[in-house]
């Protein structure tokens, strides 16, 4: 049973891409999609469905036969929107962090004083 506490393995979780006999992406192109995304693993696999969703508009046509269909749009449409998803839960995470102060530039808690007045020990 495979373990996902690794960026890697966090990203093929989110795009089910969680068969290890056959892989849609190989560990290296996963790692590609992370350095694109900055490490974020949400964009990483936002951007892995995208292009998902890009070869099946490409190579999945809309056909229909005696008693089989296939509507490869359909199918890209719906991964572009799992992709913007994960892009908006990226975006509220990142938002979210920003709420915390990095630093604090001034220290403001100190001996007040007048404009002007010489601080004096």
């Amino acid at each position: 049973m495979a373990e996902y506490n690794e960026p890697v393995q966090k990203v093929r979780l989110l795009i089910g891409d969680t068969n290890a006999d056959d892989p849609d992406f190989d560990d290296d192109q996963i790692r590609g999609f992370l350095s694109i995304a900055r490490d974020s693993v949400l964009r990483a696999a936002a951007d892995a469905l995208d292009a998902i969703a890009t070869s099946e508009a490409l190579l999945s046509k809309k056909l229909t036969t005696q008693d089989r269909a296939t509507d490869g749009p359909a199918v890209a449409d719906a991964l572009r929107k799992h992709a913007a998803a994960l892009r908006g839960r990226a975006k509220e995470e990142e938002d979210a962090e920003d709420d915390e102060p990095f630093f604090m530039a001034f220290d403001l808690s100190g001996p007040t004083s007048q404009e002007g007045e010489e601080m004096r020990l």
